[in-house]
């Protein structure tokens, strides 16, 4: 008799999902599916407004991430005004999405992941948690919070508050940085130095006692696809898409992303409402790719920073190595915030980060844009539409997770069979299956807070409904 494990929901991620495992007649895991159970509905009602009013409007698809959509909309805007911003405003663009990738990098790893990681997957729930940290390492968890907290900090002296800022627009920023501003940014940059470095030293020698989930977590053979500048470097905000496989070697390189329909195929499955992209020259569900901070730092030449650049060094190794293993997607987090900040700092001391020149003005001079850019779960894709009088008529949007999906399912699967034993679940397999889909960090639609009493059943059923085995998490 077959019978299938259902956990539901997925937790300490953003947004809600379920997990279901299929087991065969050998109690062997034959199959299984991570179902995104919500729908958001932002292309279709988004139909008949200005097109103007994208940007601030596509960023209240979430309140994590809220400036990557901002960047990617204002971008699909730019397009269809056919201008082309004046460079401080592209720089002061950066400065707020770098800010962006800091502070999600930073929930992601110290609130979402490092109670695993800190307290070990097989420990108590009750305590496996952020508050559970506080208590037993009480200092990682206070540079946890500072680090989020200079990223956000960033964006609200930018933009002028933290969740929702509207002060990227359509032709750049509706206001340049002040002197005191800038000031203020540089002021904060080397104590988050401090903690992303003693943050890196640490990770990296407490992941060794990880080694069985390195070898498990999602590890096997995809391509690797996200922006990188027009060097090959790392890459955030503009560029080109080039995409590697799993030897390193190139697949596709320079391609335009306003081309992105030629060689992104997009799947629909009926078990979920999040789509699967897929590189259409291979053809589904063959060209499963993945993207984010372990793809970027993947398919880069390069490190455009000197101390983020070393630690991609040692992070490829001397013979510049594709990293499998989606278990790597925290060190790759780190190491991005590295960049990021000394990004920010660089970007701040060019002479012209003060200029006033920071808008371009149009109206619509084409009836389609689309717009791309780096969010910290990975290539993020904004396509629009637009009448004659400058109001939305269609709109694609391709979200960094959606393209993760095709590897998160395959990852799901090999977790369930690495570590699911007979009939009766433990609390730990139910957990790791839930941490693999944590490495990716996906944000579904807004941030999930339930810490430490997330309710979780996972049940064995068979065929005919039975419940032949349960855990619960209440």
């Amino acid at each position: 008799m077959s019978q299938t494990i259902t956990i539901d929901p997925v937790s300490r991620i953003e947004g809600h999902a379920k997990i279901t495992i299929e087991l065969d007649e050998q109690k062997q895991v034959r199959d299984a599916h991570f179902h995104i159970t919500q729908f958001r509905g932002f292309e279709k009602f988004c139909e008949g407004r200005p097109f103007t009013e994208m940007p601030s409007l596509m960023a209240r698809i979430c309140g994590i991430c809220p400036v990557s959509h901002l960047v990617a909309s204002a971008k699909a805007c730019d397009a269809i005004m056919a201008v082309r911003i004046p460079e401080t405003a592209a720089k002061l663009r950066r400065i707020m999405n770098l800010a962006q990738h800091i502070q999600s990098h930073a929930l992601s790893f110290f609130h979402l992941s490092s109670p695993d990681l800190l307290l070990g997957m097989d420990s108590d729930p009750a305590t496996r948690n952020i508050f559970g940290v506080m208590q037993a390492h009480p200092h990682l968890a206070l540079d946890g919070i500072k680090l989020r907290k200079f990223g956000q900090q960033i964006i609200e002296w930018l933009g002028g508050k933290r969740i929702h800022p509207a002060w990227i627009v359509p032709g750049g920023v509706n206001e340049p940085l002040t002197e005191e501003r800038r000031d203020q940014i540089l002021a904060e940059i080397p104590g988050a130095m401090q903690i992303i470095l003693r943050t890196l030293e640490w990770f990296k020698e407490a992941s060794v006692k990880y080694t069985d989930e390195i070898r498990h977590f999602a590890n096997f053979n995809t391509m690797f696809f996200g922006l990188v500048d027009e060097g090959g470097g790392l890459e955030m905000y503009d560029g080109v898409i080039r995409i590697v496989d799993a030897q390193g070697n190139v697949v596709a390189d320079r391609l335009d992303p306003a081309n992105y329909q030629d060689f992104i195929g997009e799947a629909v499955e009926p078990y979920s409402y999040l789509k699967s992209p897929y590189y259409k020259n291979v053809g589904y569900p063959e060209g499963i790719y993945r993207v984010g901070p372990l793809a970027r730092l993947n398919i880069a030449s390069h490190i455009g920073t000197p101390l983020a650049h070393k630690e991609w060094e040692e992070f490829r190794g001397p013979n510049k190595r594709v990293i499998l293993s989606s278990f790597h997607y925290h060190l790759a987090r780190l190491i991005e915030i590295l960049y990021g900040i000394e990004m920010i700092e660089k970007l701040l001391n060019e002479p012209d980060i003060l200029s006033d020149r920071v808008r371009a003005v149009a109206g619509p001079n084409s009836l389609e844009g689309i717009g791309v850019s780096e969010a910290p779960r990975g290539t993020l894709m904004h396509h629009y539409r637009i009448d004659k009088h400058g109001l939305i008529t269609w709109a694609n949007l391709i979200i960094a997770t959606g393209h993760n999906n095709l590897a998160m399912n395959k990852g799901v699967l090999q977790v369930a069979k690495a570590y699911l034993k007979g009939t009766q679940p433990t609390e730990g397999m139910l957990n790791r299956v839930e941490a693999v889909i944590r490495c990716y960090d996906p944000c579904l639609s807004c941030s999930t807070h339930a810490v430490g009493h997330m309710p979780l059943v996972l049940q064995v059923r068979s065929h005919d409904g039975e419940i032949l085995g349960e855990t619960a998490r209440k």
